[in-house]
């Protein structure tokens, strides 16, 4: 995939994903709007493929649906963002932010468990009393672990059972 794909790559997924297709914006559209954008942004340079991708690649790594709202709850509005920065005043500009903006919206629950993420990665194990609570809560945790492994173990089982 080139560069110049990339990001008709992406918003396609996330549109894709969550249906957004037909209902407000088609993909010859879309396609449209990108390229317009493009342009705006001179995004056909040659020193755009530098480095490779940006987003895509990660979008390859999270394969679970709740875990691609992870992500792109993180990636949504880094588009966003850059959209606001492009002219509003031309209609393929709107048109992709309003796309990016009602998705947005639908991924409210993907942000707030990459925060959950980030809470995590902020812990101080090494506070003592954050290690006591956390060995008070232990078991749980186990139960939890228990609970994913054994309904994983079933969904394999029956998969392999099903011949279909």
């Amino acid at each position: 995939m080139t560069c110049q794909t990339n990001s008709l790559f992406v918003l396609s997924v996330i549109m894709i994903y969550f249906g957004h297709f037909g209902k407000s914006l088609n993909l010859n559209q879309l396609e449209d709007d990108m390229q317009q954008l493009k342009a705006d942004f001179e995004a056909n340079r040659s020193t755009v493929a530098d480095g490779g991708p940006i987003f895509t690649h990660k979008l390859t790594n999270w394969t679970e649906r709740n875990e691609k709202r992870i992500i792109l709850s993180q990636i949504v509005p880094m588009y966003l963002e850059i959209l606001k920065k492009a002219d509003t005043s031309k209609a393929h500009v709107r048109n992709l932010a309003e796309q990016l903006t009602t998705l947005s919206r639908s991924l409210t629950d993907g942000s707030n468990k990459m925060q959950d993420l980030m809470y995590l990665s902020k812990l101080q194990i090494s506070d003592l009393k954050i290690q006591r609570k956390a060995v008070n809560e232990m078991y749980s945790v186990f139960q939890a672990l228990q609970e994913n492994s054994s309904s994983k173990k079933k969904r394999s089982q029956s998969l392999k059972k099903c011949r279909c």
